[in-house]
């Protein structure tokens, strides 16, 4: 267990911590269970205290990792079936056969199959 002195001098180290503080969003509570379950040198301080080298490349880098080729082809080739099934409702063929279809004339005097 970290000591209270240990944390003070932490955050007498660290007055970017004040702030979270002040504003509203952390509790001294909340940073010393951070600091008594993590200890200082954590990746959790880093959003805290500025400490990520770079933050983009590390974010693309993560994007990366996680992607899932397989799934973005899932995904590409059902847009693209999407796409050519409202393509093929659109063209005029299909439109010329859908009308031809639906106004097809009835017989108007025909009555119990005579």
């Amino acid at each position: 267990m970290a000591s209270k002195e240990d944390f003070r001098k932490f955050v007498s180290s660290k007055p970017k911590l004040a702030s979270y503080v002040e504003n509203g969003s952390m509790t001294w509570q909340k940073f010393y269970e951070m600091y008594d379950l993590y200890g200082e040198n954590s990746e959790v301080w880093d959003k805290y205290l500025d400490r990520s080298k770079d933050n983009n490349s590390f974010k693309i880098n993560d994007l990366i990792k996680n992607v899932d080729i397989n799934s973005i082809k899932e995904h590409i080739s059902t847009a693209q079936k999407a796409l050519d099934f409202v393509q093929e409702l659109t063209s005029k063929d299909s439109v010329e056969k859908i009308t031809k279809s639906v106004v097809s004339p009835r017989p108007i005097n025909k009555f119990f199959e005579d």
